[in-house]
């Protein structure tokens, strides 16, 4: 439990340094810190049912790109979650795929420091 609520606060934090670095990631600036978790929560919930399907659907391709199609899949499911943000008026949205993808690549970044720190299960 203590695990998923330090991951789900470095995802949070991620959100933040995407909406900071990359210009067509918005985080209204009004809005409680807590709805940025409830963003991060949206996240971990498309990383643990929309992506696992995408990468099942998309294997040749991930194959064929020797893994970086992953990318595109997180992205993806970054998508849905930002989607779900911005019909529940959370606050984070997207200006399109480009700023997505790029959020996801800074997403990694704070997950694999994540991981380091906190260590991989």
């Amino acid at each position: 439990a203590v695990r998923l609520l330090l991951r789900t606060l470095a995802t949070a934090g991620g959100l933040w340094l995407a909406a900071t670095l990359i210009e067509g990631i918005r985080l209204e600036p009004d809005r409680s810190p807590l709805l940025l978790i409830a963003v991060a929560l949206l996240v971990g919930l498309a990383n643990a049912t929309v992506r696992p399907l995408l990468a099942l659907l998309t294997l040749p391709f991930v194959l064929l790109t020797l893994g970086l199609g992953l990318l595109v899949v997180n992205a993806v499911a970054l998508s849905a979650a930002l989607w779900v943000s911005a019909q529940l008026d959370l606050g984070l949205t997207s200006d399109g795929f480009g700023a997505t993808f790029l959020a996801t690549l800074v997403l990694w970044g704070v997950g694999v420091v994540a991981d380091a720190v906190l260590g991989r299960r």
